[in-house]
């Protein structure tokens, strides 16, 4: 996210001498993207970053593929998924390509004895249900229903609930996770006819500086394998930082819809890019104005790119017997629109209130071992009618 952003105490030229009241130097870190050609940070910290005492054995956290290769329309019952005491534990992929691996998660406890770190991918984590605080070296952001989540790959982080009760549908993006190209001017800022802007946006506060020595243990992914790492100093003991590259969060609830007479296509949804794949947002908004309009949306072969949507809340028009957590996959290369019925009912109809996330890949999405356990198997059937 191209905003610059400080927080701390920092020295007034990088790459100089900055003492602690001790005298003893602020170790310097440059966190930097696609070399030293993207969004980057400095970071200041109490002690080097570089500090290992042990490693453990890595193990594997690749997702278990059920179907490779698929021609049906899928829904799964996302609340299905057990919750599941660990954070890492819980987060169940059931969606992936080479692009982007999609998960469903519901944690039950804080991360209190480890720290993670994604080596190989940004996430985006949307708050379905649950609310409470992520930690990280930048600063805290505070989180709740609505929320996503956006946490550049190697960011340490721990996800500190509330409660016991939360719901997580998770974004892992092998490529930078970017507001959209089509919204942003030529020096990276939000223009006037974004649905949001940088108002909108929660970045990183109450920096905390820990200063401590002792075993801290940080789970690294990359590659599919989680390497369990053990530092001697805390990795939240930055003292200061400043650039462009940290965590920050955008709320759902703040995306302001683009509507028009007639319907309106799903880019004008679109919240956020990445390589292959976009992300909208569909929110409670007035309906198409045209007096013959029809608001629920039309019969769309979508010729190469599947569709990913999930239901977070509200009444969806163009779908019956929709519930709170489901994700309904439809695959490039056939035809899906409104179930039966749905189009005469929705003429005449002024609002709606859906919540969703939809995702557009590039790639065709393969299904995990997970999601065929949450499948409704009779879903591709629910377009059938009587015919004589």
């Amino acid at each position: 996210m191209p905003i610059y952003h400080t927080l701390g105490t920092i020295p007034a030229k990088r790459h100089t001498v900055f003492r602690k009241p001790d005298g003893n130097l602020y170790a310097e870190e440059l966190v930097s993207t696609e070399g030293f050609s993207s969004l980057y940070s400095l970071v200041y910290h109490c002690h080097p970053p570089t500090i290992v005492k042990s490693l453990g054995e890595p193990y594997s956290v690749e997702p278990k593929i059920a179907r490779e290769k698929h021609l049906r329309h899928t829904s799964l019952i996302g609340f299905n998924i057990k919750p599941e005491d660990d954070y890492l534990k819980s987060r169940k992929p059931v969606l992936v390509n080479s692009d982007l691996h999609i998960s469903l998660a519901a944690p039950r406890q804080s991360m209190t004895d480890y720290f993670y770190k994604n080596s190989q991918a940004d996430e985006v984590v949307f708050i379905h249900e649950g609310s409470g605080t992520l930690k990280t070296g930048f600063g805290q952001i505070k989180f709740q229903y609505g929320d996503y989540l956006v946490i550049p790959r190697g960011t340490i982080y721990q996800m500190e609930f509330d409660n016991e009760t939360n719901r997580l549908f998770i974004i892992e993006s092998f490529s930078p996770i970017r507001t959209p190209k089509r919204y942003r001017n030529q020096f990276g800022q939000l223009e006037e006819h974004s649905p949001y802007c940088e108002r909108d946006i929660k970045r990183p506060q109450n920096l905390e500086t820990i200063d401590q020595f002792g075993d801290f243990k940080v789970l690294i992914k990359k590659q599919g394998m989680m390497y369990p790492y053990v530092y001697g100093t805390h990795p939240f003991d930055f003292v200061g930082w400043d650039g462009f590259h940290y965590p920050w969060a955008f709320s759902i609830h703040d995306f302001e819809p683009i509507t028009g007479r007639l319907h309106q296509p799903p880019p004008v949804h679109q919240t956020f890019e990445g390589h292959n794949f976009v992300v909208c947002s569909f929110v409670p908004r007035k309906y198409d104005y045209h007096p013959l309009s029809i608001p629920a949306p039309y019969n769309h072969s979508n010729v190469d790119s599947d569709e990913v949507l999930y239901y977070v809340d509200g009444d969806f028009m163009s779908r019956k017997s929709v519930v709170k957590g489901q994700i309904t996959l439809h695959p490039g290369g056939i035809p899906h629109g409104p179930h039966p019925g749905t189009v005469e009912k929705s003429i005449g109809k002024e609002k709606t209130e859906e919540l969703a996330v939809m995702i557009d890949p590039f790639r065709p999405l393969m299904l995990t071992e997970d999601a065929v356990a949450i499948e409704d198997e009779s879903y591709h059937k629910s377009w059938q009618i009587n015919v004589e």
